[in-house]
């Protein structure tokens, strides 16, 4: 059983900065896969960045490239999402989700490609 808590959401202003952490539970967190997805109101969860268990991969979402970084500190099992020059729209819940073992430079970008996920942390962008 792996448990994520995320951290690091809430309120900031357009073109703000907010950093997200992902808290792992398990012994085996360098064999996670980890993914970040973000869900608005009314809209179906999408996928934001992912990277690979051995943290030589990264994908991103073409709506956040070039303004969020996602990484991984395997001695703190935690995962980060560093987003700079946020805008209104990418105001949403966002998740981090994981799945153990796969190909070393797997990076999942669909939701159905991670079984364990965190509770979601509120960020807001304002105008």
């Amino acid at each position: 059983q792996v448990q994520l808590v995320e951290s690091g959401g809430g309120l900031v202003q357009a073109g703000g900065s907010l950093r997200l952490s992902c808290a792992a539970s398990g012994r085996t967190f360098s064999s996670y896969a980890m993914g970040w997805f973000r869900q608005a109101p009314g809209k179906e969860r999408e996928f934001v960045a992912g990277i690979s268990w051995s943290g030589g991969s990264t994908d991103y979402a073409d709506s956040v490239k070039g303004r969020f970084t996602i990484s991984r500190d395997n001695a703190k099992n935690t995962v980060y999402l560093q987003m700079n020059s946020l805008k209104p729209e990418d105001t949403a819940v966002y998740s981090c989700a994981a799945k153990i073992g796969g190909l070393r430079i797997w990076v999942g970008v669909n939701p159905r490609d991670y079984p364990y996920w965190g509770q979601g942390t509120q960020v807001t962008v304002s105008s």
